[in-house]
């Protein structure tokens, strides 16, 4: 994986492999004061589309966050690290309610890692449309 910035929908084969392990990440949304709300999240990367997902409840604060940004989306990141190797992923965040979305988001997270998430009738799917992609191997 390459220590500069990567095309978020075309990235290096290291770097690729490394979204694809299972890693505990994290997702930075804003607040309205502008502070940062970070918190541990489970998110899958599929640069062919150039989005990432998060599957969460409708209810939660990231959620929350999200909607408050307006139509154009909230400026998020969502990153993951494991000793010295680190990739972040940056965009526009929208939440995603229609079915169809939210399955595709669920079979990915089960696909990544490994188990199917339990039911939930209030999961919605954080999608992120890529901007930026970086890391360091």
């Amino acid at each position: 994986m390459a220590a500069y910035p990567q095309d978020p929908g075309a990235p290096d084969a290291p770097y690729l492999t490394f979204w694809q392990e299972r890693h505990l990440c994290t997702l930075t949304t804003l607040r309205p004061d502008g502070t940062p709300h970070v918190v541990p999240v489970g998110v899958t990367y599929d640069p062919g589309a150039r989005l990432a997902r998060v599957i969460t409840n409708k209810s939660s604060t990231k959620v929350g966050h999200v909607l408050a940004a307006g139509p154009d989306g909230a400026t998020v990141a969502v990153c993951q690290v494991d000793g010295g190797r680190w990739a972040t992923l940056e965009g526009r965040a929208y939440v995603r309610t229609e079915p169809e979305r939210v399955a595709e988001a669920v079979r990915r997270y089960a696909e990544r890692y490994g188990r199917m998430p339990a039911p939930n009738p209030h999961r919605v799917a954080i999608e992120i449309e890529l901007t930026r992609a970086m890391g360091r191997g």
